[in-house]
């Protein structure tokens, strides 16, 4: 056999394994759109597919065509002239493509775990578990995942992998073609050789030899695009990783320092830039008290408490009687369009507690926070309830080793952080994430009952039992799904994940108002703040519920707000029907502070009218809702049929992006801080 014969011979082989990864990736994509798309398949309409399958080939051909090149470098050539190496080629071809095959495997449940809690393919928030409690994200996996089953799989999966290249690898190859000119041979032989190599770059830049051609998102026709879902399904898993990884940071931090001062000018005509710390242009004065002064003010961070369950159209699933309960007592004011400060528990902690936006920055690991002088974080809410005469205290479910809680709360202004383990009673119970809600309200209810304190006191307390896996014991709290949701469908009845899912979003809603009414009772002055961290997941769609078989922005975004205090009525709160976190702190200010009171805050009080809501997430007004990252917008309604979607929308963006340049600002500016 000739050199390039030998050469011919492994690109031929090179070609059919190089046949394996997108036929994977099209499996892949195809058990995705099965499994998580809200219509079967027969109803996305054969254009739509076509150009989901068709765009999502070339785009993935950015990382599959070096299923060709690599053996092709690595085997092939260096077989032409070491033949015991050619005699091992196939052998090598199979290792390097089964292992190419496994990692996008990996990649593809990661994508499936990831959207099932957080309904989104692989975006930034993967960067966050690198922080997170590992025994708590092994726990999930497992437990509510079917990790077990997972893990398995591969198995199988790499024997058919091995098996499918073995079988392609069998098939015939043909020689090269042989002329009697020389000169004619060497330059077919060359012709082939450099046609090999442009053929990679044909594939890898989507069919085209123009590198700025290459597939890339905003180019996803717009077929696709305008259906969130299947404009998700066409990037596929590697690429969504490598977006991830090229763009670990937002933009807007390193943001040119002029035109953020421009930006930020645009909510702050004040800011000049420089050392001039833009948190301080968001001055308030109080109007004077509404209600009186509350000795003890609770907020109650609920994890992962959403507006969904208290929705009218869910009433037949009894999540949150007893909150519902609570909303009807006199003194209980109610918001039900109301927006998180972060999409995951760290950003939204963060948010609230600093008076600023996170923005996915996770400002809570920044040891520039950690030793910062808290007077120049005028926004803190802590920081400025202690200016209004209370002892400050945290408590959280979990260790403060969480998110380097041990350092952010202190930081942040809290006179007092205490972490679950530690204050509750030895050998309590505990998800990897914290002790059971119960025991650890108990507990809280216990400390702040036996340690009286004459000054004023602001309690902050974060749960953490609605939390997946949800492998609490809930029949032995008297919870049982058939008493407690007689009208469940039994496509749900029938699916053990789901009903201890709803259990346990209704035993932690009964944990938080038992708490509630104990502490109610014990300090009838007192003011109650109850909101959630963020949204998540709660309803299975497709599955009886509902006729429409996925959420709408509305329930993916809301979180769920309630106060309470003796005096305080709905018309105090300019009987608004939108807000945020933010609107928390000024609120507070507005109900119990003196007039001429000086406070900081990005947002308004609650008190005043609020016509529009705008984070770094999403937007809404009476009307409508919106989210940045798909640019979409629906109307902001209950609505147990589908809701119409614009798609390529971005109001109030201007504001938006003024906001996240006031973290920005900070963030690149650390010293104004320290």
């Amino acid at each position: 056999m000739s050199l390039f014969d030998a050469f011919f011979m492994g690109w031929q082989q090179d070609v059919k394994l190089a046949i394996l990864p997108p036929l994977a990736c099209a499996l892949f994509r195809l058990a995705f759109i099965t499994y998580f798309g809200p219509k079967k398949l027969t109803r996305w309409g054969k254009a739509k597919l076509y150009h989901c399958f068709r765009y999502g080939f070339w785009w993935g051909m950015d990382f599959n065509a070096y299923a060709y090149l690599v053996p092709l470098v690595l085997v092939t050539i260096p077989g032409v002239v070491l033949p015991w190496y050619f005699d091992l080629g196939n052998t090598i071809r199979l290792v390097l493509i089964t292992v190419y095959l496994v990692v996008l495997y990996v990649l593809f449940w990661t994508k499936m775990i990831f959207y099932y809690h957080y309904h989104d393919i692989i975006n930034n928030n993967i960067l966050f578990g690198k922080n997170a409690d590992k025994g708590n994200l092994a726990d999930i996996f497992f437990n509510q995942n079917h990790g077990g089953w997972i893990l398995l799989s591969f198995i199988p999966y790499i024997a058919l992998c091995w098996y499918a290249g073995g079988l392609l690898l069998g098939i015939s190859a043909v020689p090269f073609i042989e002329l009697d000119n020389a000169y004619l041979q060497y330059s077919a032989n060359t012709l082939m050789f450099l046609f090999s190599i442009a053929m990679f770059y044909w594939f890898r830049f989507g069919g085209t030899f123009r590198h700025r051609n290459k597939p890339e998102w905003d180019e996803v026709p717009m077929i696709v695009k305008e259906d969130v879902f299947l404009g998700k399904a066409t990037v596929d898993d590697l690429v969504a990783l490598e977006i991830v990884l090229k763009h670990p940071a937002p933009e807007f931090v390193s943001k040119n320092d002029e035109e953020a001062i421009k930006s930020i000018q645009k909510i702050c005509p004040e800011f000049s830039g420089g050392r001039d710390n833009p948190l301080f242009h968001f001055r308030h004065m109080a109007k004077g008290a509404r209600i009186k002064k509350p000795r003890h003010i609770f907020f109650l961070l609920g994890e992962s408490q959403c507006q969904t369950p208290f929705d009218s159209i869910y009433d037949k699933l009894h999540l949150m009687d007893a909150s519902k309960r609570f909303q009807q007592e006199p003194g209980t004011v109610t918001i039900a369009n109301f927006q998180p400060a972060g999409m995951i528990s760290q950003t939204a902690l963060g948010s609230i507690l600093l008076g600023l936006y996170d923005c996915d920055l996770e400002l809570n690991e920044k040891k520039g926070i950690w030793s910062c002088d808290i007077s120049k974080i005028p926004t803190s809410l802590a920081g400025q309830l202690k200016r209004l005469g209370y002892h400050t205290s945290f408590w959280y479910g979990g260790s403060l080793n969480w998110g380097s809680l041990v350092h952010f709360i202190p930081a942040v202004g809290f006179d007092e952080a205490h972490g679950g383990p530690d204050f509750c009673p030895p050998g309590s119970p505990q998800t990897w994430l914290g002790v059971y809600d119960h025991i650890f309200l108990d507990s809280v209810a216990e400390h702040i009952k036996s340690n009286p304190q004459e000054e004023l006191q602001f309690h902050f307390i974060y749960t953490t039992s609605n939390h997946g896996p949800y492998n609490l014991p809930y029949h032995e709290y008297g919870l049982d799904i058939d008493r407690l949701m007689p009208e469940m469908p039994d496509s749900l009845r029938r699916d053990n994940v789901e009903a201890r899912r709803f259990m346990g979003v209704c035993y932690a809603d009964r944990c938080l108002m038992e708490f509630v009414k104990r502490m109610k009772n014990e300090y009838s002055d007192s003011l109650f703040i109850i909101t959630g961290d963020h949204s998540a997941a709660v309803l299975p769609f497709g599955k009886g519920i509902l006729p429409r078989s996925e959420a709408t922005v509305r329930e993916n975004m809301l979180t769920a707000f309630y106060m309470h205090h003796a005096d305080l009525t709905w018309d105090m709160l300019n009987n608004n029907v939108l807000g945020e976190h933010q609107n928390i702190l000024p609120t507070i200010m507005e109900l119990i502070a003196p007039q001429g009171f000086e406070y900081y805050s990005l947002k308004s009080s609650l008190t005043e009218s609020i016509d529009h809501v705008v984070t770094p997430y999403s937007w809404m007004n009476r009307l409508e809702i919106g989210y940045y990252k798909d640019k979409i917008r629906q109307q902001l309604m209950e609505s147990a049929e589908s809701v119409a979607t614009d798609h390529g929308v971005e109001d109030y963006l201007e504001e938006k992006n003024s906001l996240q340049d006031v973290t920005g600002w900070l963030v690149r500016h650390m010293e104004i801080v320290q």
